[in-house]
Parts: C-alpha cells; structure tokens; sequence
C-alpha cells in the first residue's frame, strides 16, 4: 500500500472531533503517531492592549476583538516534537545549549524554521496548522481576564519562568513544558519560558495587523523568556524579530483551525 493510501486511511479512520471549548486532542500523523497536544479554544470576544495603562504604547489603543473558535497548542513545542520533523525532512536540529531536549521547549528557531514545522504537521495530519495571530495568541493568554497575567497583577514565586529575581522559580534556563499551572484554557507557559512566534507583522500601534497573518517583516514575538523581567510576560506586552532570526530565548507554539 502506497503511504498515499496509508495516509487516506488513517485520516478516514479519525474520529469526528467535537471541538468543544477545553477539549484536548491529538492529530495522527501519516506514521500512525500523534501529533502536538491542542485544546480547543472558545470563541469569544475579549479586549486588547494596555488595559492597566501602565504598559507601552505599542499596546495602544485598547481595542476589542472577536474571535472564532479554533485550537492552540497546549504547550509549547518541545524538542522532541521538532526534532522528529527534522529527522523526516532532513534539517538540522537546533542546538539545545546543553539544558535537554524532549520535553523542554524548542530553541534557537527561527519564524522560518517555525512555519516550515507547522507546513509539514499540516501536510502530515490533512489539518490546517499555522502561528497564531498575536490577537489569538493574546486571546489565549488572558483566558477571560483583564489582568497584567491570567492569574493577576503580582507574580510571585514559582507562578512562571522568567528573570529569577522577578519570577522566583526554580529554573536557570528553559523549565520543561507544563511545570507551572496552567491557565484557565488549559494551556502552559503562556508567560515566560520563551518567546513565542506569531504570524502577524509588527506595528508600533495596532491598526488591524495584529488580527492577520501578513508577509511584511518583522514578526511578532509574544509572551517573554526565561531570561526576561516579568513585564515582558504579560499577557499585553509584545516585541519582534527579523523571522530568520532566533535564538536561546525563542521556540513557538501552533494552533489548528477548526475542520
């Protein structure tokens, strides 16, 4: 049997997903393994930007989005997910610094490297993968709040992955996914760990840009790192990169429209 007709196969025989909101699920691949961990997202209506006034004012004007339903990664893709895409196509595996691979989040990718990642998950799962919009991925980091994070306006000790004299955790450089609670979505690491890649283009205030996938440079990036203060981990803040760009501090998670 061709791997066309093993891949028709296995599609066929998933089952229909109910894409209820908090629903986690998982996409076969054409070897008959599962893809990333995704949790359904609701769709909803939320408020964007600085809403503490407090922030920058890149995050300006406060605005109000609408979202459709969609899923998101429930954690960042980690070193084992990406290097198995890597080892089927033939690229090189990024450099993990000497902190481990498997579970820890993947570093030292670029937007690039990202988008040729979720290519081929989609091509594997017959599923549209992609970068989230930085709309959806702040959608997904608030999780129905108005504060500075999801869980408030005060970090404190073991509650994210950042700066240690600012986060207080356990862990010099990358935490392996999922070691904090996560929000009330069901996603990890939505503050700290590393920055996350999105598809939208940068702008110095929001205009729309930041609710599409656009082809002009640069990227944004969203949600901090390990090595950052914690007021780069709120759920408002954002910055950018050059997309052939990456480093120590930089990985990415996906989402999955629905069917």
């Amino acid at each position: 049997m061709s791997n066309v007709a093993i891949a028709d196969t296995l599609f066929s025989n998933q089952p229909p997903l109910t894409q209820t909101p908090g629903e986690m699920f998982q996409d076969t691949l054409q070897d008959a393994s599962i893809g990333p961990e995704m949790v359904w997202i609701p769709a909803g209506t939320f408020r964007m930007g600085d809403i503490q006034g407090d922030g920058y004012s890149n995050e300006l004007p406060v605005h109000e989005v609408s979202m459709d339903d969609f899923a998101m990664g429930r954690y960042e893709v980690t070193f084992a997910e990406y290097d198995k895409f890597a080892e089927a196509t033939g690229r090189a595996k990024p450099d993990d610094q000497g902190w481990g691979r498997d579970n820890r989040p993947v570093i030292n990718v670029s937007w690039d490297d990202a988008v040729a990642y979720a290519n081929w998950l989609s091509q594997q799962t017959d599923k549209e993968y992609r970068l989230p919009t930085g709309a959806e991925w702040e959608y997904v980091a608030r999780a129905g709040t108005e504060t500075k994070y999801w869980w408030g306006n005060e970090i404190s000790t073991n509650q994210a992955n950042c700066q240690n004299s600012d986060c207080a955790d356990s862990f010099d450089y990358t935490a392996p996914v999922g070691s904090f609670e996560s929000n009330p979505f069901g996603l990890y690491d939505m503050a700290g760990n590393v920055w996350e890649w999105s598809c939208s283009s940068y702008d110095s205030r929001y205009n729309g840009q930041e609710q599409e996938c656009a082809t002009e440079q640069p990227r944004v990036v969203r949600g901090g790192s390990w090595r950052d203060s914690a007021s780069y981990c709120r759920s408002a803040f954002h910055s950018f990169l050059s997309p052939d760009l990456g480093g120590d501090t930089f990985g990415f998670r996906l989402v999955r429209m629905a069917d």
